[in-house]
C-alpha cells in the first residue's frame, strides 16, 4: 500500500499478493480505517465509510446514507479520503475481507498499515521562497454539500455561515488575512482586479486603509464596471479605487503585492476573483508567494498597467524583456518562479501558448491541466506525442464529441468535466444543487501540473486561462515552478485536483439516463472491481480482475513487502519522503 497527502486529500492504493488459490477467490473486498495520531497518541480511531453497500443490507437507509467499510468492504484498489485535515498525521489500515454480505471476516492478521502526515496550508520553512496553497471546495454540486447542508442555498452575504465557510475551506480567510497583513503605515497594497465584487473583501482593505496603509486598487472597468463600482461605493472606498485603462482584450489579473517599508515581500495571485462565484462558487485556487524578487516583478507589473494610457504593443515589450518565454520544448529553470506576465505574444504564433503544451507533453509519469473556457488545438497536438504518462484534463463543460476522441485517442488520458447529479440519475446518491453563484459553473482554476512525485516536477499557476488571447491580448500572469527535490507545493496542488476529477468523471454518463445501478456491492460473478464505480456488492466467484495481481500505473513501484501469502502488499516507496503512497480520493464526496 502506498499513501500520498495533500492538504485535505490523501489518496491510497494497493495490491493484492497471490497467496493459496482459495484465496483471492474467496476475496470479497478491503476494509479501511483511520486513526489520527497527536503527540504519539492515538486520539481517533475508526472505519472510513462510503456510499457503496450490499442489497441484502440495505435496511432502508435512505439515498446518501454512507456506511463503514468494515461491514461493506470497497471493491477496488484504491481510494481517496477527502475529509483530511492540513497538518495532521493519520494512520490508514486496509483489511481483507472474506465471506459473504452477512458472515464477514475480517483478516486482520493480512491488514497493512501507512502513516502519512498531510501537508500544511502554512509553508513552515523559514527560509527561502515560501508558496501558501488555499483551495476552495469548488463543491456545492456534490454529494458532500447535499448530504451536510441538504437543499439549502448558501447565503453570499454571510461568510462566516457553515454553507459559505464549508465551500470556502479557508480561500475566503487566507485572503482576508493576507490583505490585513497591512497593519500600520510602514505597509502598502497594491491590486490589480478583474472582478472585485465581494464587499467582504472591500471591507477588508478599507480597514487596512483605516488602519493607516497606502491601498491602491486598480480595477476592470468594462465588462464588469457596473457591478464593480456598486460594491466600490457600497462600501466606501471609492477614494483607493481607480478603473483599469481600454485597450482591447481583458483586465483579467487577480492579484494583491504586499509592501513593508515600500520594499515589496509577498503576493497574492492564483485564479480566484474577488466574487461571491470566485470564492465560494466554482473551483479556484488562492497562491501566496512569499518571495521579494516576485513580488518586485508583481509591483512593476502593476505600475505598467496602473499607466491607463499603456498601450499593447508597451506592455508586451517590457513583459517579454523582463522574463523571455523558455524555448520550445525546454524546462522552465530549477528552483525559479518565472513570470509570464501578458500581453506577450504575436497573434499569429503564440510561442507561450506552444510552451505549456509542451509542459503538458513532458509529463513523464503524470501530468494534471484543467480548462475553465476552451480546448485549443495546441494542446491536442502535444497529446497526440509518444507518451507512457497517465494525463487527467478537466473542464469546466464538456467537450464536443470528436475533440474527446482525439484527446483521449492514446488510451492514457482522461477526460472529465463539470456536471451535478439529479435526483434519481444514480441510486443510492441523492440531487445536487449549485451555489447559484456562477455563469461558469464548475471549474475556474488555471494550472498545469506535471510528475508531482517524481524528482522534477512543475507545476503552472496563475490567472491566465491557456488560450491565444491571453497570450496576445488579455492581462494575465502565469508563474510557473520547477522544483527538483522539494515536492510539497507539487503534492498539494495534484491532490486537491483528484477531488474535483474523480466524481466528474461519472456525472455526465449519468447526467439524463435512466436510474443506474450504480451503488451496489457485489457477490457474484458480475462483480467488477477498479474499473467501473458499482454501489453494490456480488457474491459467489470472484473475477479474474480479483484473481490476479492488480497493478497501478500510479503505484509503479518496483519490490514489495508483505506479512504473508495471501495479504495486502506495500509497493516499495519510490521516494516521497513523508508521503507513503500513491493517489486516488477518499470516497464518500
Amino acid at each position: 500500500m502506498r499513501a500520498i497527502a495533500g492538504l485535505h486529500v490523501v489518496s491510497l492504493g494497493w495490491d493484492f499478493v497471490d497467496g493459496p488459490p482459495d484465496a483471492s477467490l474467496n476475496l470479497l473486498g478491503f476494509a479501511l480505517s483511520r486513526a489520527e495520531i497527536v503527540d504519539g497518541e492515538v486520539v481517533e480511531d475508526y472505519p472510513l465509510r462510503g456510499i457503496k453497500r450490499f442489497e441484502d443490507k440495505d435496511e432502508g437507509l435512505p439515498a446518501g446514507s454512507l456506511v463503514s467499510t468494515a461491514e461493506h468492504p470497497v471493491q477496488s484498489f484504491q481510494w481517496g479520503d477527502y475529509t483530511a485535515k492540513p497538518g495532521r498525521t493519520y494512520r490508514y489500515t486496509v483489511t481483507p475481507v472474506y465471506g459473504r454480505s452477512k458472515r464477514l471476516r475480517l483478516d486482520a492478521e493480512a491488514a497493512v498499515s501507512v502513516t502519512v502526515v498531510t501537508e500544511a496550508e502554512q509553508d513552515p520553512r523559514t527560509q527561502g521562497v515560501r508558496h501558501n496553497i488555499f483551495f476552495n471546495r469548488g463543491a456545492a454540486g456534490s454529494q458532500a454539500y447535499a448530504r451536510k447542508f441538504g437543499d439549502q442555498r448558501p447565503d453570499p452575504d454571510a461568510p462566516s455561515s457553515p454553507q459559505m465557510a464549508w465551500l470556502s475551506r479557508g480561500l475566503f480567510e487566507a485572503l482576508i488575512a493576507f490583505i490585513g497583513r497591512a497593519s500600520g503605515p510602514r505597509f502598502s497594497l497594491r491590486a490589480m482586479l478583474y472582478e472585485f465584487q465581494y464587499a467582504p473583501v472591500g471591507q477588508a482593505f478599507k480597514a487596512a486603509r483605516d488602519r493607516g496603509a497606502d491601498v491602491k486598487v486598480f480595477y476592470e472597468a468594462e465588462s464588469y464596471k457596473s457591478h464593480n463600482e456598486e460594491m466600490i461605493k457600497a462600501v466606501g472606498i471609492e477614494d483607493i479605487c481607480s478603473p483599469q485603462g481600454e485597450r482591447g482584450g481583458i483586465r483579467h489579473n487577480k492579484f494583491i503585492v504586499l509592501l513593508e517599508d515600500d520594499e515589496p515581500v509577498a503576493v497574492w495571485t492564483g485564479s480566484t476573483n474577488i466574487s461571491a462565484g470566485g470564492i465560494f462558487g466554482h473551483s479556484n485556487v488562492g497562491h501566496e508567494i512569499w518571495d521579494a524578487e516576485v513580488a518586485g516583478r508583481f509591483s512593476d507589473f502593476w505600475e505598467r498597467l496602473s499607466d491607463v494610457d499603456v498601450t499593447v504593443g508597451a506592455l508586451k515589450t517590457a513583459n517579454k524583456t523582463v522574463e523571455a518565454t523558455p524555448a520550445a520544448k525546454s524546462p522552465p529553470p530549477a528552483d525559479r518562479i518565472l513570470t509570464l506576465f501578458s500581453p506577450r505574444d504575436p497573434t499569429a504564433t503564440v510561442p507561450t501558448l506552444y510552451w505549456y503544451g509542451d509542459v503538458l507533453a513532458s509529463a513523464q509519469q503524470w501530468a494534471g491541466m484543467t480548462f475553465a473556457f476552451n480546448f485549443d488545438d495546441i494542446f491536442l497536438q502535444a497529446l497526440a506525442a509518444p507518451s507512457q504518462a497517465l494525463r487527467y484534463l478537466l473542464f469546466d463543460k464538456s467537450l464536443n464529441a470528436n475533440a474527446e476522441m482525439r484527446a483521449t485517442a492514446d488510451g492514457r488520458t482522461v477526460v472529465a468535466a463539470g456536471a451535478k447529479l439529479e435526483a434519481g440519475d444514480l441510486e443510492l446518491f441523492v440531487g445536487e444543487r449549485l451555489s447559484g453563484f456562477n455563469k461558469n459553473l464548475y471549474i475556474h482554476d488555471k494550472f498545469i501540473v506535471t510528475d508531482p512525485l517524481g524528482e522534477d516536477p512543475v507545476v503552472v499557476t496563475g490567472t491566465a486561462n491557456f488560450s491565444k488571447p491571453s497570450q496576445h491580448t488579455n492581462d494575465e500572469n502565469s508563474d510557473p515552478r520547477r522544483h527538483s527535490g522539494r515536492r510539497h507545493l507539487f503534492r498539494r496542488v495534484s491532490e486537491d485536483f483528484r477531488p474535483s476529477l474523480r466524481p466528474l468523471r461519472h456525472s455526465p454518463h449519468a447526467a439524463g439516463s435512466r436510474r443506474r445501478r450504480l451503488g451496489r456491492i457485489s457477490q457474484g460473478a458480475t462483480r467488477r472491481l477498479a474499473r467501473r464505480p458499482l454501489l453494490r456488492w456480488t457474491q459467489g466467484p470472484a473475477p479474474t480482475v480479483f484473481r490476479r495481481r492488480v497493478e497501478h500505473r500510479e503505484m509503479n513501484a518496483g519490490a514489495v513487502s508483505t506479512s504473508r501469502r495471501g495479504s495486502v502488499s506495500i509497493p516499495a516507496d519510490p521516494g516521497s519522503r513523508r508521503n507513503a503512497a500513491p493517489s486516488n480520493r477518499t470516497g464518500p464526496g
